[in-house]
């Protein structure tokens, strides 16, 4: 880019000689290097940008004969104007814009000279001089260079504001990169300002919000705990040394307050508040399951907790494992005592102190189970065939189901039949006995009857096998044989049974009567009955247990019967301790 446009303000009727432009800080390759002089020290450099123009040193006390004093509009660094059309660059306070080159820092406006020079090659050219602008230090790549007649003639007689303009213009160089304005970067910066405005306000309101929450919440607890203990004062509690036992009941999803008010209610602690704030402090409640408790009454709140986590409080609590029976059984081989039904609920009822324990009797159970069927729970499903039974002592056999009961202890023997074979009977209902019957031929009782029969023959990973022999047996009216029917009218438990022992006609001997017995003959499991629902397919007649881990062969045909038996009996399984 060159210098050599026609000055701003040129009279039409004067005739431009252009002069060659002057020369650019980036020469070309075959340009001449000028060699750097440094400036004198008493500045008579005068710099503009990236161009230098060194005057003479001489002092002159007259003006020369030729020279006229020109006269400036204003000052040629002052608002120039060109004739191109494009918008001006903004001005720093510096006195640059965003193209100027070079360090402006100590720039100002420019002052006139008022030496005068006797050089004709100043006479007709008017000098600015800047007294406070310091020489620019260019950089490494380029020298500073002095072109002291790079300049446009103007004639003597005329001075040319524009000649002087285009004379000082500061050839600009563009940097890669144009740096924001003052406005802009004022913008963004109040943007900023503004964000960082926002995000504290947001923190602020967060934390108010969190702080209200929390003076609610602590609100709340101050209102419900002044409601539950009964104001600021100290809950009432017991000093002891405590009275008689009660029996409290936890039910299933109890929560620390519902227990409180249970004992206090029952008079065990004198407040439900005090009790609570025992209970929030011992870790030992959240081993407290739902059942029954015996607890001594009128006794302080710590010990209260003591007595409530204590296992030995737990009352009314067994557990009936599958194929128990409703009375006492007796091991042939072992003589060991199997404790019934019976037995187990009359354990379970004691309360009171060692020694000093109160139980439900074994006889009061089984003169209770032997009742009015209503009384006792007896499903309408089950009436009619229960009601037939020819020992009423067995009535209840298999309405009882195997699993973890909890009952309440101080309630009569009748009052605990019927809570267990109710929930029994909810049980046996929820696998579909009284619909699952109609599929296999049996009514719901019978099913239950078959079921207790599987319980006691098979292995469970045979139950459906062993149901399977039953209903193919009932289907040709062929007498089941079961070694566990012949047991159960004699109360006794044996793999094996004696020939008199199977000749003995009773409800229950499958030996003596074809078809199912009386009652079922133990507490059934939930998988033996869905094993009798859902049966294994299969023609089998035949099957008996030929070792003692269990192994039950199963067959049609009678002559592999007799050798499976024979199997038995070699490893000594059918060896009867009769």
């Amino acid at each position: 880019m060159s210098n050599h446009r026609r000055p701003v303000g040129e009279r039409p009727e004067f005739q431009y000689v252009p002069r060659e432009p002057r020369r650019h800080r980036y020469l070309d390759e075959d340009d001449d290097q000028v060699d750097y002089a440094p400036p004198p020290e008493d500045d008579d450099v005068v710099t503009t940008g990236r161009h230098a123009v060194v005057y003479d040193d001489r002092h002159v006390d007259e003006p020369h004969a030729d020279y006229t004093e020109p006269v400036y509009e204003q000052s040629a660094y002052e608002n120039p104007v060109y004739e191109q059309p494009f918008d001006p660059e903004p001005v720093y306070e510096d006195g640059y814009g965003p193209r100027s080159y070079g360090d402006a820092r100590a720039y100002r406006a420019p002052a006139v000279d008022d030496r005068a020079y006797d050089d004709p090659a100043y006479a007709d050219e008017p000098v600015h001089v800047d007294e406070q602008y310091e020489p620019v230090h260019v950089d490494e790549q380029y020298e500073a260079h002095t072109y002291p007649d790079d300049r446009y003639d103007t004639p003597p007689d005329e001075p040319d504001v524009a000649f002087a303009e285009a004379e000082t213009q500061i050839i600009s160089a563009i940097p890669e990169e144009i740096p924001p304005t003052r406005a802009h970067a004022r913008t963004q910066a109040r943007r900023r300002n503004q964000a960082k405005g926002r995000a504290r306000r947001g923190k602020l309101f967060g934390a108010l919000a969190a702080v209200t929450v929390l003076i609610v919440l602590v609100g709340i607890v101050f209102v419900g705990g002044k409601m539950f203990f009964g104001g600021p004062d100290a809950p009432a509690d017991y000093a002891g040394p405590g009275g008689p036992e009660v029996v409290v009941q936890v039910h299933p999803g109890d929560t620390a307050e519902e227990i409180a008010s249970t004992l206090a209610e029952r008079d065990v602690v004198a407040s439900g508040s005090a009790f609570f704030n025992a209970a929030v402090q011992s870790n030992a409640m959240n081993s407290v399951q739902p059942g029954f408790y015996s607890l001594s009454t009128q006794i302080p709140a710590d010990d209260a907790v003591q007595e409530l986590v204590d296992p030995a409080s737990r009352v009314g609590q067994m557990i009936i494992s599958e194929g128990r029976q409703l009375h006492d059984t007796t091991d042939v081989q072992t003589g060991a005592k199997k404790k019934g039904i019976y037995t187990l609920i009359s354990e379970a009822s004691c309360i009171g102190e060692a020694g000093q324990e109160q139980c439900i009797g074994y006889d009061d159970l089984n003169a209770a189970g032997a009742g009015d069927l209503s009384a006792l729970g007896v499903p309408d499903w089950a009436k009619d065939a229960v009601a037939g039974v020819p020992d009423r002592d067995r009535q209840l056999e298999g309405l009882i189901a195997a699993g973890s009961w909890d009952f309440d202890p101080t309630a009569g023997p009748a009052a605990i039949l019927q809570r267990l074979v109710t929930e029994s009977s909810a049980s046996y209902e929820k696998t579909g006995i009284l619909t699952a019957g109609n599929q296999v031929g049996l009514t719901p009782y019978k099913m239950l009857i078959a079921a207790s029969l599987v319980e006691r023959e098979a292995m469970p990973d045979d139950f459906s096998k062993v149901a399977r022999v039953i209903l193919n047996r009932l289907a040709v009216n062929q007498a089941l044989q079961f070694d566990s029917t012949v047991n159960y009218a004699l109360d006794t438990t044996e793999l094996a049974t004696t020939d008199a022992d199977r000749a003995q006609v009773t409800p229950w001997n499958t030996y003596a009567s074809p078809g199912l017995p009386a009652t079922p003959i133990s507490s059934p499991s939930i998988g033996a009955l869905q094993a009798v629902e859902q049966p294994a397919p299969g023609d089998w007649i035949y099957f008996v247990t030929v070792d003692s881990k269990g192994t039950t062969l199963f067959t049609k045909n009678y002559d592999e019967h007799l050798a499976n038996i024979d199997q038995a009996l070699n490893n000594g399984i059918l060896n009867s301790g009769r």
